[in-house]
């Protein structure tokens, strides 16, 4: 089959996250002999890339990157992000599509690169996927987090926008959203929380619960030895962003003196981290780690922290975490007790005591450790495996395929073999889109408890507030169950 992955950044150019998991998934695809091409930005990075430098990638046999650039530089994904169309990619995209003929069409991060109206662009037979790596449907910031204080439980976008210095995007005041869904074969959430979260917040369209995965070779370079340490130490990653609640974990170190905390990455609130950090003899910066150097600190550690201020919508660094037999302990939000609920993989906490006691406890308690490491390890490699993953993506595809409805865009009609006086209504195809011809300091970053500013591309109460949610399918796993 060939398979088209449409994202904003990825690769050389991109910050971990949502583009972690399209490489993975690129790859998984290509070992097993399909055809994979990965469409993407490259105007973005550059525009939103701050200090970040280019990623050493190469792509393996079977994946084929098409980079986009445009004479018109940084114009080009900031018309996109003020339209919600994919203006001067419209043309490039069409024709990549065209001469691809791909079977599927699985849309990712779609901030800069086409917005919600690239849902609708042309794809004769194929059929089209979106998963909601963020939250950017229904988030112009993408993370749910308001005026860079807390997280949003009331949309006032308009006004966050201006607060966090990035135009407000009037498009999200129209429909567009809702009828550019209708184009899609199924809209994918890796999380249960995500679907919760999408249904509130105005997305009416059903989704599809279909989780992360974490293939073997997660880190895609050689194993290294975990660091040696006198004392017994507590693992951190990820951005240094304030969304990320490092702080929390730091502020609860003077009530641990017996235990240390390692702190891997970089980022804007780098700085604000290290003042508080100050004359805590047990708190250490480790910069910035590649993949096998990540997976090495989890491997020494007592446990892995994700104290994470906002709607994760699923948790790479939590997965990562139990590929290396370390448990976690996560903040009640989002995804991520989803994750620890179904795994058995650690422990959640919701105040500052708790993590205290979470931690202190694991500290203290090797054969609980051991167990909790030991089942998030288990859960790694069958619910979160490479093989359950694709499974289900098939199964979905295929699903769908069978189920084949005609589109809101008006269908291109290819020659069917069909009786004398019949016609196969779901042979028809869609041709007609509905597309039209600063800086954006962080846009398209969020989403995942990743490990964004690492050089690594590995990424991350919960209540449906009395919300009626839409119709969803979870795919079964394999010998039954949900």
């Amino acid at each position: 089959m060939k398979f088209a992955m449409l994202t904003t950044f990825f690769g050389p150019h991109s910050f971990g996250g949502d583009a972690a998991f399209v490489d993975r998934l690129s790859r998984a695809l290509a070992r097993h002999g399909h055809e994979v091409h990965v469409i993407y930005c490259r105007d973005a990075f550059e525009m939103v890339k701050g200090d970040q430098t280019p990623r050493p990638y190469e792509a393996p046999p079977g994946v084929t990157i098409h980079p986009l650039t445009s004479r018109f530089g940084p114009l080009s994904p900031l018309a996109t992000h003020q339209t919600g169309l994919p203006g001067f990619k419209e043309k490039p995209i069409r024709d990549l599509l065209r001469s691809i003929r791909p079977d599927v069409v699985h849309f990712h991060n779609l901030s800069l690169i086409g917005g919600p109206g690239l849902l609708s662009v042309p794809a004769p037979g194929a059929v089209k996927l979106m998963t909601t790596h963020e939250h950017w449907l229904v988030c112009p910031l993408h993370v749910l987090w308001k005026f860079g204080e807390g997280v949003c439980e009331k949309q006032e976008c308009v006004r966050c926008c201006v607060s966090s210095k990035i135009p407000p995007q009037l498009w999200r005041k129209t429909d567009l959203v809702d009828r550019s869904l209708k184009h899609l074969d199924a809209l994918i959430g890796p999380s249960e929380s995500t679907l919760r979260e999408h249904s509130r917040r105005g997305i009416e369209a059903p989704m599809t619960h279909l989780p992360y995965f974490l293939p073997d070779d997660y880190t895609g370079l050689p194993e290294v030895p975990s660091p040696r340490f006198d004392r017994p130490y507590v693992a951190a990653v990820g951005r240094l962003e304030k969304i990320k609640g490092f702080q929390d974990v730091i502020r609860a170190m003077p009530r641990l003196p017996h235990l240390d905390l390692r702190i891997a990455g970089s980022g804007p609130f780098e700085g604000e981290l290290r003042r508080q950090a100050e004359g805590m003899e047990n708190v250490h910066f480790e910069g910035r780690l590649d993949s096998a150097q990540v997976a090495a600190l989890f491997r020494g550690a007592v446990a892995v922290a994700v104290p994470s201020l906002v709607y994760e919508t699923f948790g790479y660094v939590v997965l990562e975490a139990f590929a290396e037999k370390t448990p976690v302990v996560v903040r009640d939000l989002g995804a991520l007790p989803e994750l620890v609920a179904e795994s058995g993989g650690g422990l959640v906490f919701r105040s500052g005591d708790e993590l205290v006691g979470a931690l202190d406890r694991l500290s203290r308690d090797a054969d609980l450790r051991d167990r909790l490491g030991c089942d998030g390890y288990m859960a790694r490699h069958g619910t979160w495996s490479e093989a359950e993953h694709l499974e289900r993506y098939f199964a979905l595809i295929e699903e769908r395929r069978r189920a084949r409805r005609v589109r809101a865009d008006r269908p291109h009609r290819l020659p069917v073999p069909a009786r004398r006086g019949s016609f196969d209504r779901s042979q028809e195809l869609n041709p007609k889109a509905i597309l039209s011809p600063s800086p954006l300091a962080g846009e398209g970053r969020g989403g995942g408890a990743s490990h964004d500013g690492l050089l690594s591309q590995s990424a991350i109460p919960d209540v449906a507030h009395g919300a009626t949610r839409p119709p969803t399918l979870t795919l079964p796993r394999k010998g039954g169950g949900d």
